[in-house]
């Protein structure tokens, strides 16, 4: 299709923002269970990371839908910050072995409050961020 980029680009430009994605995932993360302490079993930085991650990519998408805005013309934005940056920086693989590591751990109510806080403030995130995004149009 005319306007998009060439395969080779595009699996650059998702590498590029997945790099400082991942980066930034990891910092942040180290950062916020630092906070938390080391005896605090809970995984604070995967939770945070998460609905950060999650209200971003609800200000993008609700950007990218502007009336009147051509998607093709930002295909590479999408493909570098919603694909690379926002996919190396949300944490759902990681939030998947955490919680199954609380359920052997016989940690069931930790784990049930960690999948409804992580999936409901989600979900709640990328609502007011496509909210947050479509009123600065």
């Amino acid at each position: 299709m005319a306007g998009e980029p060439s395969p080779i680009f595009a699996s650059l430009t998702v590498a590029a923002g997945g790099a400082v994605g991942s980066v930034l995932r990891y910092q942040i993360g180290r950062a916020v269970s630092s906070l938390a302490g080391p005896a605090n079993a809970f995984p604070w930085g995967t939770l945070a990371i998460n609905i950060a991650g999650s209200l971003l990519m609800g200000m993008l998408v609700g950007w990218l839908a502007r009336p009147g805005f051509n998607p093709q013309s930002a295909e590479p934005l999408r493909l570098l910050v919603g694909v690379g940056l926002l996919g190396g920086f949300t944490t759902f693989s990681a939030f998947s072995s955490e919680l199954v590591t609380m359920l052997h751990r016989g940690q069931a109510g930790m784990a049930a409050g960690y999948a409804a806080a992580s999936l409901i403030a989600g979900m709640a995130a990328v609502i007011i961020g496509l909210v947050a995004a479509q009123s600065m149009q």
